[in-house]
């Protein structure tokens, strides 16, 4: 999947502003931006008694609704999934995802700080930034909170660059990590097999589905 770095922070510390900014400016570079915004509410996006209620209240496993401008995917679920299930749902076709909140995902993190929010979090695991309004005690590296060109190069360089190409592998709709050598072999094999078919110009992007009859 794209890389995903998750924007983190105190309540009113300035974390939806900077994903806006990083935004703008990651899109103003050529690069397609995708976000995801973590909350502990139930939505309600499905109303009781609309067409696409109807559909999962008769059992329906995921409902799409499609308009001239955007579609909405509803999709119940038991539990709540993990950010990389969500991220999937969302395709492949990004050069980054931006979440918002997720702290204790396994994700590489940034956190916003302000003054009046009190200290920064005490422990978080793969934080890779802090953008802060006033400096701080840490060997983390630090940014104000107006310098978006400056943490945009880190996410491009960090992220973005070395994940243009790649490949990913999931079975059942669990992602698997590939070492160099079966990502050069898988992609050298399919790449081989799709250019050979008939109708397929250059590839750029490739997907392939595989579901097996069960035992």
């Amino acid at each position: 999947m794209p890389p995903i770095v998750s924007i983190i922070g105190k309540s009113k510390s300035g974390k939806t502003t900077l994903i806006e900014k990083l935004i703008q400016e990651l899109k103003s570079r050529g690069y397609k931006v995708a976000t995801i915004k973590h909350t502990n509410q139930n939505l309600t996006f499905d109303e009781p008694g609309k067409d696409s209620w109807r559909h999962t209240q008769a059992g329906s496993e995921t409902t799409i609704i499609s308009s001239p401008d955007k579609i909405v995917l509803i999709k119940p679920v038991a539990t709540e999934p993990s950010l990389e299930e969500t991220a999937h749902l969302a395709g492949e076709d990004y050069d980054i995802i931006l979440t918002e909140g997720f702290r204790k995902s396994d994700v590489p993190k940034i956190e916003v700080h302000r003054k009046e929010t009190g200290p920064p979090f005490a422990t978080t695991k793969k934080l890779i930034a802090i953008v802060t309004d006033e400096p701080v005690e840490t060997k983390t590296r630090q940014f104000s909170p107006d310098d978006i060109k400056g943490l945009a190069d880190l996410l491009e360089q960090g992220f973005i660059t070395p994940q243009r190409e790649r490949l990913l592998l999931y079975v059942n709709n669990t992602p698997i990590s590939l070492g160099s050598f079966p990502r050069e072999i898988i992609g050298n094999i399919l790449l081989a097999l799709a250019s050979s078919l008939k109708g397929a110009k250059e590839v750029r992007s490739l997907e392939v589905f595989l579901k097996r009859k069960s035992p």
